[in-house]
């Protein structure tokens, strides 16, 4: 009799506090998911970067042996300045003198990649100065432009998703939910089309080292404003017409960037992810509690009004005691509803 009334309330407990449940399974989903991506990561990639290790200790050991005139200590000391030099997009080989980092073009597509947050860190401020102005930029330009992709998004929105639905749905009779998904998956499949395969053959073709894999790989980090800043397009030696390509590449990372917000708004406004995010957020208090709250504090401040009746301030006090109670004949508050 004890074990049935405690699994009773066991039950009564965990069914009473579902979103709590949920949101616990949430948070140990995605601690799970952050260690499995770290295990994978590296058991891939450590043994390449032995093997990378390795191969420069190599060079770095025959280099000093038909080098004797040089010692270790000079060479380590330049390497060290060449590589922080590296970290700022400046490199000393001479394949790579001829393009400048900061002339227009490649600071408008600096300032994009700021603004979007994508930062691909192959550049970054030299000075100061430089450094400074970019903190106050990014202060101010990355909320200008959430406000700027929120309200293209939004228009967007209105042709590409809500009227086309609705359309359908009265035109055919279809069910909303039925048309919603299928509308969802034609926009996936058109924004993958447009927005990564089709750039990622075009980059494979305009970008010498790189291969269909590379290129899909560039534009899913830049879209999805990852940026690790591996890859990078118009950067090779004597690339042809770098400051139009530059420009090229910051509008397809703008229109690509409002492409997939739209698609994730899409996909967000589905019936079946919203059951699901439900699952895991506080729910709202329900409004019979809204009441009883409302109505205990009205008692309150009643009782309050009536025991000050032989105060001094009495006369004060009379007119906050005639307020009347707002009620709906249904007995609802017309507050709440």
């Amino acid at each position: 009799m004890l074990q049935s009334l405690t699994g009773h309330s066991c039950v009564r407990l965990i069914q009473s506090n579902k979103s709590a449940w949920y949101f616990l399974f949430l948070v140990l989903g995605y601690i799970l998911y952050l260690i499995f991506g770290a295990v994978v990561f590296s058991s891939v990639e450590l043994p390449y970067e032995d093997l990378l290790r390795q191969r420069l200790l190599g060079i770095k050991r025959q280099f000093l042996q038909e080098h004797q005139c040089l010692s270790e200590e000079r060479l380590e000391q330049f390497l060290s300045e060449a590589l922080e030099a590296s970290n700022y997009g400046v490199s000393i080989l001479n394949n790579a003198s001829a393009s400048w980092n900061w002339d227009f073009t490649s600071s408008l597509f600096f300032a994009s990649t700021v603004l979007s947050t994508t930062g691909y860190g192959h550049t970054a401020p030299l000075s100061d100065g430089g450094k400074a102005f970019c903190i106050i930029y990014s202060v101010i330009g990355i909320p200008f432009t959430m406000l700027f992709l929120t309200a293209v998004v939004q228009r967007i929105m209105v042709f590409s998703t809500w009227r086309p639905i609705m359309y359908i749905h009265t035109r055919w009779g279809l069910s909303k939910l039925v048309v919603a998904l299928i509308h969802a998956t034609l926009l996936a499949v058109v924004a993958v089309s447009c927005f990564f395969l089709i750039p990622a053959a075009i980059f494979s073709v305009l970008e010498e080292n790189w291969n269909f894999l590379e290129s899909f790989y560039f534009c899913f980090i830049s879209l999805s404003t990852i940026g690790l800043g591996d890859y990078v397009p118009g950067e090779a030696f004597k690339q042809k017409f770098r400051e139009l390509y530059k420009l090229g590449i910051t509008v397809y990372l703008l229109l690509g960037l409002i492409a997939m917000l739209v698609m994730l708004e899409t996909f967000c406004e589905l019936q079946q992810l919203k059951q699901l995010r439900k699952m895991f957020y506080l729910k709202k208090e329900k409004a019979q509690d809204c009441l009883s709250i409302m109505e205990h504090d009205h008692l309150t401040f009643t009782s309050m009004a009536d025991g000050s009746v032989n105060s001094p301030q009495e006369e004060k006090n009379e007119t906050f005691g005639d307020f009347p109670v707002l009620t709906s004949p249904g007995g609802d508050d017309p507050m709440i509803r």
